[in-house]
């Protein structure tokens, strides 16, 4: 038990220092790379088994894993560039829904759409409301839209051209933040979707006694105990990031590469 401690925390270094897939969070990485760029990355000196977030159902961490917190971003361009655009909008969007006339383009109506309908609502009635209404998008590759593989976009650049599932878990997440939730409550994670074979993200929400998903491939909120094919790799929110290890199979995952693949 104690060489498991060990090995995982080390994996986790790894994890958490390589910054979990750079540029590209579902490319598929060989050890190799993995080792360079760790060579390259700051590794927290001491790497803990976190418990920050945590619901205190019976269901433990996220997917039955092992998560190890990192108070750094560094290493997650993606994420970093999104929430450093989010921040230069905000004052924008914060502007339309205290006042229509404050909405000069179609982003901006369809959010303030979304926070004015959904504030009227209790808890349970917001997260279903954000999750239906950006679920309406049509999901398009990053290839097609940015002509690049791997693109995370904000949720102004979703709403105007659509996108793949981290956005849709982006678009949520800032929705959510808006009426009123705290980042300590949510997270976006990227995982590995083992039925599929590939590489997904969705929102974790942090309930009093459990956690909650989000899904861009279903209008169902369901517990995270419900969904033992998503092997969660990393996830994060605006100030902490975490690496996760093991899973309800209780055995390692078959990936190509040490990661999964892009979706």
């Amino acid at each position: 038990m104690l060489f498991w401690r060990r090995s995982s925390a080390v994996y986790a270094a790894l994890l958490l220092g390589f910054a979990v897939f750079g540029e590209s969070p579902a490319r598929a990485q060989t050890l190799g790379d993995l080792a360079r760029v760790n060579q390259r990355a700051t590794i927290p000196s001491t790497v803990l088994p976190s418990t920050a977030g945590s619901a205190s159902a019976t269901g433990a961490a996220l997917f039955g894993t092992t998560e190890f917190q990192s108070p750094s971003l560094q290493g997650l361009p993606q994420w970093t560039r999104v929430l450093k655009v989010v921040r230069r909008e905000q004052a924008r969007f914060e502007a339309c829904t205290r006042d229509a006339e404050r909405c000069t383009t179609p982003t901006l109506r369809n959010w303030r759409k979304i926070i004015k309908s959904a504030a009227k609502l209790e808890r349970a009635g917001k997260i279903r409301a954000v999750n239906e209404f950006f679920n309406r998008w049509p999901y398009k590759e990053d290839s097609e839209i940015y002509g690049r593989s791997e693109y995370w976009a904000t949720p102004s650049e979703f709403m105007a051209r659509s996108g793949d599932c981290e956005d849709y878990a982006i678009a949520k997440y800032f929705a959510l933040r808006q009426l009123g939730f705290g980042e300590q409550e949510m997270r976006v994670v990227i995982l590995m979707d083992e039925i599929r074979g590939i590489g997904h993200a969705i929102l974790a929400i942090y309930e009093a006694d459990e956690i909650i998903v989000l899904d861009s491939l279903s209008n169902m909120i369901l517990p995270h105990v419900r969904y033992k094919h998503y092997r969660p790799q990393y996830s994060m929110n605006e100030t902490n990031r975490w690496a996760h290890v093991g899973g309800y199979k209780n055995k390692p995952a078959t990936y190509r590469g040490l990661v999964a693949r892009q979706n």
